[in-house]
Protein backbone atom coordinates (compact mmCIF):
# COMPACT_ATOMS: atom_id res chain seq x y z
CA UNK A 1 0.00 0.00 0.00
CA UNK A 2 1.27 3.14 -0.98
CA UNK A 3 1.59 5.71 1.77
CA UNK A 4 1.27 9.50 0.88
CA UNK A 5 2.16 12.90 2.63
CA UNK A 6 0.52 16.12 1.99
CA UNK A 7 -1.46 19.09 2.37
CA UNK A 8 -5.05 18.13 1.33
CA UNK A 9 -5.65 21.72 -0.25
CA UNK A 10 -2.69 21.34 -2.31
CA UNK A 11 -3.26 21.45 -5.88
CA UNK A 12 -0.18 19.37 -6.67
CA UNK A 13 -1.27 16.97 -4.01
CA UNK A 14 -4.89 16.62 -5.57
CA UNK A 15 -3.41 16.11 -8.99
CA UNK A 16 -1.57 13.31 -7.43
CA UNK A 17 -4.46 12.21 -5.42
CA UNK A 18 -6.56 12.43 -8.54
CA UNK A 19 -4.44 9.97 -10.47
CA UNK A 20 -3.88 7.23 -7.99
CA UNK A 21 -7.92 7.10 -7.50
CA UNK A 22 -8.31 7.15 -11.21
CA UNK A 23 -5.27 4.68 -11.83
CA UNK A 24 -6.91 2.25 -8.80
CA UNK A 25 -3.87 2.93 -6.46
CA UNK A 26 -4.29 1.97 -2.98
CA UNK A 27 -2.96 4.54 -0.47
CA UNK A 28 -3.18 5.49 2.66
CA UNK A 29 -3.04 9.66 3.11
CA UNK A 30 -1.03 11.30 5.93
CA UNK A 31 -2.03 15.25 6.27
CA UNK A 32 0.83 17.45 7.63
CA UNK A 33 -1.53 19.51 9.30
CA UNK A 34 -3.16 16.27 11.38
CA UNK A 35 -0.37 14.42 11.26
CA UNK A 36 3.03 16.15 11.38
CA UNK A 37 6.29 14.43 9.88
CA UNK A 38 8.55 13.31 12.85
CA UNK A 39 12.57 13.71 12.75
CA UNK A 40 12.75 9.87 12.34
CA UNK A 41 10.53 9.83 9.53
CA UNK A 42 12.59 12.71 7.75
CA UNK A 43 16.01 10.40 8.14
CA UNK A 44 13.96 7.64 6.97
CA UNK A 45 13.39 9.62 3.68
CA UNK A 46 16.87 11.04 3.75
CA UNK A 47 18.17 7.57 3.55
CA UNK A 48 16.25 7.40 -0.27
CA UNK A 49 16.45 11.20 -1.44
CA UNK A 50 18.69 14.17 -0.45
CA UNK A 51 17.68 16.76 2.23
CA UNK A 52 17.63 18.86 -0.34
CA UNK A 53 15.32 17.53 -2.13
CA UNK A 54 12.54 18.03 0.44
CA UNK A 55 12.82 21.16 1.39
CA UNK A 56 10.39 22.96 -1.63
CA UNK A 57 12.25 26.30 -2.23
CA UNK A 58 9.52 27.31 -4.37
CA UNK A 59 6.44 27.65 -1.76
CA UNK A 60 5.00 30.45 -0.29
CA UNK A 61 6.38 28.88 2.93
CA UNK A 62 10.15 29.11 1.98
CA UNK A 63 9.65 32.75 0.90
CA UNK A 64 8.12 33.51 3.68
CA UNK A 65 11.98 32.78 5.31
CA UNK A 66 14.11 35.68 6.09
CA UNK A 67 17.46 35.52 4.02
CA UNK A 68 19.41 34.64 7.06
CA UNK A 69 16.56 31.57 8.08
CA UNK A 70 17.02 30.63 4.55
CA UNK A 71 20.85 31.13 4.69
CA UNK A 72 20.88 28.81 7.76
CA UNK A 73 19.57 25.67 6.05
CA UNK A 74 23.13 24.28 4.89
CA UNK A 75 22.95 20.69 6.03
CA UNK A 76 19.95 18.17 6.88
CA UNK A 77 20.32 18.85 10.29
CA UNK A 78 19.40 22.64 9.70
CA UNK A 79 16.89 21.51 7.00
CA UNK A 80 15.25 19.10 9.57
CA UNK A 81 15.02 21.79 11.97
CA UNK A 82 13.06 23.94 9.43
CA UNK A 83 10.74 21.09 7.87
CA UNK A 84 9.77 19.87 10.84
CA UNK A 85 8.64 23.46 12.18
CA UNK A 86 7.30 24.25 9.03
CA UNK A 87 5.88 20.72 7.51
CA UNK A 88 4.24 22.80 4.51
CA UNK A 89 8.07 23.13 3.08
CA UNK A 90 8.81 19.28 2.57
CA UNK A 91 8.31 18.79 -0.89
CA UNK A 92 4.70 17.49 -2.02
CA UNK A 93 2.74 14.80 -2.39
CA UNK A 94 5.66 12.41 -1.06
CA UNK A 95 4.64 8.91 -1.93
CA UNK A 96 6.36 6.08 -0.26
CA UNK A 97 6.52 3.15 -2.96
CA UNK A 98 8.02 -0.33 -3.05
CA UNK A 99 9.99 1.41 -5.81
CA UNK A 100 11.16 4.03 -3.54
CA UNK A 101 10.34 7.59 -2.67
CA UNK A 102 8.44 10.07 -5.38
CA UNK A 103 8.33 13.93 -4.84
CA UNK A 104 5.46 15.88 -6.44
CA UNK A 105 3.59 14.69 -9.32
CA UNK A 106 4.84 13.46 -12.42
CA UNK A 107 2.64 11.47 -14.35
CA UNK A 108 5.37 9.65 -16.33
CA UNK A 109 7.30 8.48 -13.25
CA UNK A 110 4.28 7.27 -11.78
CA UNK A 111 2.71 4.86 -14.50
CA UNK A 112 6.73 3.82 -14.53
CA UNK A 113 6.85 3.16 -10.92
CA UNK A 114 3.52 2.77 -9.38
Amino acid sequence: MLQVYGIKNCNTVKKALDWLTENQKDYVFHDYKKEPASLAKLEEWEKEVSWESLVNKKGTTWKKLSTEEQAAVQDAATANQVLLSNNSMIKRPLIESPNGILLGFNEDEYQTKL
